[in-house]
């Protein structure tokens, strides 16, 4: 990630990714081969943009084909929905590009709202760093794993512990 999207809120990534998979459905559903290319540019460009590390040629066209089909999935719902409804496919994805930018919005006055209040109680609002939301699932996990054997769901902790072998048994095999 550059120093520049390390301010970044991950709402402001996923509204800019919301956008490019609607975009790659408004260009599916023009049929415009010059839209279509501009399209799989935008994913590129973003993808490029959001990444910590050069991703290897594998990874990036796995990632752009996850937003190419996502935005086949978009167009496609885009276009049942304004069948039924009897509006332009058009009307629809613009209404779900603001529907994300408006999403966006919400997240970002929630976090404003939640540093003015953690500003005036005198405590700083922080990122949780990855080991120390690690340590934080992981306490969480291990919570959840004594309530369940609190509750009496079999005397090693597991929940289907006292359940008949055979049925064990198929269950572990999936």
């Amino acid at each position: 990630m550059t120093d520049e999207n390390a301010r970044h809120r991950p709402e402001e990534d996923a509204a800019r990714l919301g956008l490019v998979v609607v975009g790659e459905a408004a260009a599916l559903q023009s049929g415009d081969e010059a839209a279509l290319d501009a399209s799989v540019e935008n994913i590129r460009e973003t993808i490029e943009d959001l990444i910590d590390e050069p991703l290897t040629p594998r990874q990036e066209e796995v990632v752009e084909r996850l937003a190419s089909a996502g935005g086949t999935l978009t167009a496609g719902l885009s276009g049942a929905l304004a069948a039924q409804t009897g509006r332009p496919v058009e009307d629809v994805l613009e209404g779900a590009a603001r529907s994300i930018v408006w999403q966006e919005r919400l997240a970002a006055d929630r976090d404003r709202d939640r540093a003015a209040v953690d500003e005036a109680a005198g405590t700083e609002h922080r990122e949780v760093e990855p080991e120390q939301r690690r340590v934080s699932d992981d306490q969480r996990q291990r919570s959840g794993e004594d309530t369940r054997r609190d509750a009496g769901h079999g005397d090693d902790g597991r929940v289907g512990a006292e359940e008949p072998e055979d049925r064990r048994h198929r269950r572990d095999e999936r």
